[in-house]
């Protein structure tokens, strides 16, 4: 009883202020968790969790060696956090900037984004049926303009025909990507990062590994053409889905266009996860 009567009265001295402290901090918590979730920080925060727990016992213990070692672990660990860590952090940073932005596609009006749709669905259409490689970058929410400036200016309005002529072989831009910004071609011939995937399937290509490795440092969703095969690829969020057919491209577009949602980028039954055959 006096336990519970404890608790009851630790409840009744709470403050206003006190509740808002929990739910704040509860919410960064969460927040913290689901953006690590299924990255490379997860792992470390794991390690993390372990030494502390670790770092807790050897005090209880009074081991002070392992104290001192431990505590500049601490001291050298964070630096070197900062640097493994840094397109993490640089994302992180990114959202907290944009804060409540809505989707950069739901400025474009509903009557503008089915044609917008069309005019990519026929081009990445056109150009598989023909076997002409192709790499278009469609930004979100991250900014792209760092991407955009490694190519050709164009400010030009999204249309079927320019994109197949962009891609053509031995056309001056083919070899780049395409970027596109809310419902213009912002530019042509772009050097995108490549991955640093190590089990990327021996398969896939240069295109397919810029891709990837545009996926993995923003939000933007990638569309990507086998100049091989002909192969339709899309590409969001470190993930590959290979074999899309034309009419589940559209349907990622059209819903790309107006809202975010992450189960509108649709997978085909050839999926590759994380670059994996």
């Amino acid at each position: 009883m006096d336990f519970l009567n404890e608790i009851r009265m630790a409840f009744l001295a709470l403050k206003i202020t006190d509740i808002i402290d929990i739910l704040v901090m509860t919410y960064i918590i969460y927040k913290l968790i689901m953006s690590v979730k299924e990255t490379r920080a997860e792992q470390l925060l794991k390690g993390l969790v372990v030494i502390l727990v670790f770092s807790r016992i050897a005090q209880a213990l009074n081991l002070y060696t392992v104290n001192w070692l431990i505590s500049n672990i601490f001291t050298v660990g964070l630096m070197i956090v900062i640097v493994v860590f840094q397109p993490e952090l640089r994302k992180a940073f990114e959202k907290i900037g944009r804060g409540n932005s809505f989707f950069n596609f739901a400025k474009i009006r509903n009557k503008d984004y089915e044609m917008k749709t069309d005019e990519i669905a026929n081009a990445v259409s056109s150009m598989a049926r023909q076997k002409i490689g192709a790499l278009i970058v469609l930004e979100n929410e991250s900014s792209l303009k760092d991407i955009s400036e490694t190519g050709t200016y164009l400010n030009s309005e999204i249309s079927s025909e320019l994109l197949i002529n962009i891609f053509f072989p031995n056309s001056p831009l083919h070899d780049g990507a395409v970027i596109i910004k809310e419902e213009k071609i912002v530019a042509a011939g772009a050097i995108l990062p490549l991955s640093d995937n190590f089990n990327i399937s021996k398969e896939l290509g240069t295109r397919h590994r810029a891709a990837l490795g545009m996926s993995e440092k923003s939000d933007a969703f990638i569309i990507v053409v086998s100049e091989e095969t002909g192969v339709i690829t899309t590409v969001y969020k470190g993930e590959l889905s290979r074999n899309i057919d034309i009419e589940t491209l559209k349907q990622s577009l059209n819903n790309l266009f107006v809202k975010q949602d992450d189960s509108i980028f649709k997978k085909a039954d050839g999926e590759v996860k994380d670059g994996r055959a």
